[in-house]
């Protein structure tokens, strides 16, 4: 039997791409604001408001994924 990772260790190593994905997004809604007068988001605004966004979405996605590991190790438990 494998060693049982955590949600939050599942998070923390996911953390960068969440980050990545939700500055990205930040950036492409500032572009989007920019139609209707607002501005557009530098760099450094993107990757801050990012790194906040991406903590509880990060954790939320790792959620998911452990509970898709627990899933498959039963699934492979109650079939072998």
């Amino acid at each position: 039997m494998s060693p049982r990772c955590s949600s939050v260790q599942i998070a923390v190593l996911l953390y960068p791409f969440g980050m990545a994905a939700m500055a990205v997004n930040v950036f492409f809604a500032s572009l989007l604001g920019s139609w209707v007068g607002g501005p557009v988001a530098t760099t450094f605004v993107a990757l801050g408001l990012g790194a906040l966004i991406a903590i509880p979405a990060t954790y939320a996605f790792a959620c998911h994924i452990r509970r898709l590991m627990d899933e498959a190790e039963a699934a492979v438990d109650r079939a072998g």
